[in-house]
């Protein structure tokens, strides 16, 4: 039995819709039905469950996108860094191991050798190693409620590491995609937004990110923290020009054929577009292709979205 929380969100759902077509028995609570934010009904929602192993996709990402987070901090904080908190305090107290979504929003560029960021390297992306937005402030501090923290080695090195014994998956989502149309889909946003910034990132195709996550508690790989994306780095200018190529020669897709506009650069898009900075980063995979899990790379998967796409709205 495995208790998933958060299932009406974008990456809930789709956590919902795969336990469901592998068979997987599974229970889904929404907020209005217990309020696991507070730590009597969560315990109680816990115990009576019996469940296995949680699920937690639960938090607040701010709608339409992170700006909105800046008006909400408080929303932002609790459903963010204290939430995780609260259920790794009731899933120790039960005996249960669990899984938490996280995001790789808290890291900016790459790391220090100019590769993708791995577990190991510390964020830079957030409250105490910023610029960065409220969203990602929190869903770093999210990853320190649950056992990471910042280790400097005898040789001067900073290590971002888990010290926690609690049994516990840390999933770094990135950018989340589809071949649906749906507002919280990165292809989608590609499509309607005027103009674009153009950045190279890692991103996270939601169906392989999904499997990849249960992957680790079905092969009882170790706990601690996964970047979950695809392997590989896109830029913006990659993505709609792939996206161009495939709406004019597959009509049948209904992919607008359009030209792109571009910001100027990052300073432009923020005096124009945004209210807060926005993380832009490359991660590595490496970690969770060394445990046996592997996903698709990122531009077969997002060839695959473009040629399947359908219109059909998910949230």
């Amino acid at each position: 039995m495995v208790l998933l929380l958060g299932a009406t969100g974008y990456v809930g759902a789709a956590f919902s819709s795969y336990l469901q077509k592998r068979g997987v028995a599974f229970e889904t609570v929404s907020r209005s039905d217990c309020n696991y934010y507070l730590e009597g009904e969560l315990r109680q929602l816990i115990e009576r469950s019996k469940a296995e192993f949680l699920i937690n996709c639960a938090g607040y990402t701010g709608k339409p996108n992170v700006d909105a987070c800046e008006l909400a901090k408080a929303d932002t904080l609790l459903g963010n860094a204290v939430l995780p908190g609260l259920i790794a305090k009731e899933c120790a107290a039960a005996g249960i191991p669990w899984g938490h979504v996280s995001s790789g929003c808290i890291y900016s560029g790459r790391n220090e050798k100019g590769e993708g960021f791995l577990e190991t390297d510390v964020p830079n992306f957030t409250f105490r190693d910023g610029p960065s937005s409220f969203y990602s402030g929190t869903k770093a501090l999210g990853e320190e409620a649950l056992g990471c923290e910042e280790i400097v080695g005898e040789d001067g090195q900073r290590v971002w590491s888990f010290e926690s014994n609690d049994p516990v998956y840390i999933w770094r989502l990135r950018i989340p995609f589809s071949n649906v149309d749906c507002p919280r889909n990165y292809l989608t946003k590609l499509q309607r937004y005027a103009s674009l910034l153009e950045a190279e990132n890692s991103i996270s195709r939601l169906e392989d990110f999904v499997a990849g996550c249960f992957a680790c508690w079905e092969k009882r790989v170790p706990y601690g923290v996964y970047n979950v994306t695809n392997p590989g780095s896109v830029t913006t200018r990659e993505v709609v020009s792939l996206m161009q190529e495939i709406a004019r020669e597959h009509p049948e897709t209904g992919l607008p054929v359009r030209e792109y506009e571009f910001f100027a650069d990052e300073a432009e898009f923020m005096q124009i577009a945004a209210k807060t900075p926005r993380s832009n980063c490359v991660m590595s995979s490496d970690k969770l292709t060394s445990v046996g899990i592997e996903l698709p790379l990122v531009h077969d998967a997002l060839r695959d979205c473009l040629l399947n796409w359908t219109s059909q709205t998910l949230v």
